[in-house]
């Protein structure tokens, strides 16, 4: 099943970078501008994975009813957007093995494309400054499609301009978000287990394998492509 790639799409949080942190400060900051009490990282971390209105929506259900969501939501996200974009990058930290894993994938010639959620506003500068972007052709957001992952388009899309069949193109991600928008478009996947994946643990995620480390991806790939 591995032994065919020629690409790999690459999930963003909780894979590549752990932006948890600048979650929690963004968050907070939103927060104490209504008033509430802050959130801890630990719930936060459950909260991430199904781009910025999922988010915030699970924040404000902390406080607030459905009504109460519904009346607050706007102003919430922009909120937390303004404060994200300041602060975007800053306590966040790249995983280890992480730059070492993209560039043994480029040297075996595999194309490498991000698949995230995370609004592009917000993916392409973080990449940017923690020195990802050089290693990807292309980057999608979850507001580059009508769909975000779980849904398979994303993926979809991604094969499409790769000019290659979902069969010969590796997801890699952290979430079953990623798992599933894997499979539903035919994608092989593997996960790695120091993610967010919604508070879930990551071996429930029905995927081809469970990597430590990009690398390990990297070094499992050339293995199957030397038999």
């Amino acid at each position: 099943m591995l032994s065919k790639i020629q690409a790999a799409i690459i999930d963003l949080d909780g894979t590549m970078i752990d932006t948890a942190p600048d979650f929690l400060v963004a968050i907070n900051r939103m927060r104490a501008d209504f008033q509430l009490s802050p959130l801890t990282l630990e719930l936060i971390k459950t909260m991430v994975g199904k781009g910025s209105e999922n988010l915030i929506h699970k924040v404000l259900a902390v406080d607030f009813d459905a009504d109460g969501i519904a009346i607050h939501f706007d102003e919430a996200l922009a909120s937390y957007q303004r404060h994200y974009l300041v602060i975007n990058g800053e306590h966040s930290q790249v995983y280890p093995q992480v730059m070492a894993g993209l560039q043994a994938m480029r040297d075996m010639g595999l194309r490498l494309v991000c698949v995230t959620n995370k609004p592009l506003a917000f993916a392409l500068p973080l990449m940017q400054k923690k020195g990802l972007s050089t290693y990807f052709e292309q980057v999608y957001g979850g507001d580059s499609f009508a769909k975000k992952k779980p849904h398979p388009l994303p993926m979809l899309e991604a094969c499409k301009a790769l000019d290659l069949s979902p069969a010969q193109v590796l997801a890699i991600g952290d979430s079953s978000n990623d798992a599933i928008a894997a499979r539903a478009a035919g994608c092989p996947v593997l996960t790695v287990p120091y993610g967010y994946n919604h508070g879930e643990a990551v071996q429930n995620i029905q995927s081809d394998g469970i990597v430590e480390t990009l690398l390990d991806a990297a070094r499992l790939l050339s293995a199957k492509n030397s038999l």
